[in-house]
């Protein structure tokens, strides 16, 4: 009777000089996994990208970090409330052995709801550097319109 080979994981060396060595390797591991799963986001379980959302007086602009993405593999979407961002950050090919991996890799989601009235139809994306910027120009608010009473003798304007 033959086992199929077992997987091991590498040992990890106790030395007198660094006996928490291990402890190390441990907090980097834990510290991933946590990353990962606080990162998903709530439309399907994809990790959320680094992304910084400014506001100007004219327009949002919104920074995602999609590092190695390819624009055709990126897609933008306003649905009239929100806008969501799908992607995909490829895996690099590495010539020797990965001691450590910090880097996502994979499919990516980011979902945000804009605080005021945007024109969705002007919303502009491009992608360069692994950086995804999205220009979503602010509506301009109709101006306030006074009605006078033409019967009013003082024509002041509440």
């Amino acid at each position: 009777m033959s086992l199929g080979a077992v997987r091991q994981s590498p040992a990890v060396r106790w030395l007198p000089a660094e006996p928490f060595a291990h402890l190390d390797d441990i907090h980097h591991r834990t510290s991933r996994g946590l990353r990962h799963l606080t990162a998903a986001s709530s439309t399907g379980g994809e990790p959320a990208p680094a992304v910084d959302v400014e506001e100007t007086a004219d327009e949002f602009v919104i920074e995602l970090d999609l590092p190695g993405a390819v624009a055709r593999q990126v897609t933008v979407q306003w649905n009239g409330q929100q806008l969501v961002v799908h992607g995909r950050i490829p895996a690099r090919v590495h010539a020797g052995t990965l001691r450590r991996c910090g880097r996502r890799t994979g499919p990516v989601c980011y979902t945000l709801r804009l605080p005021g009235p945007v024109l969705g139809d002007k919303i502009t994306a491009t992608l360069a550097n692994g950086v995804l910027t999205i220009h979503v120009p602010k509506a301009r608010p109709c101006p306030v319109v006074y009605i006078v009473d033409a019967d009013t003798t003082d024509g002041c304007l509440p």
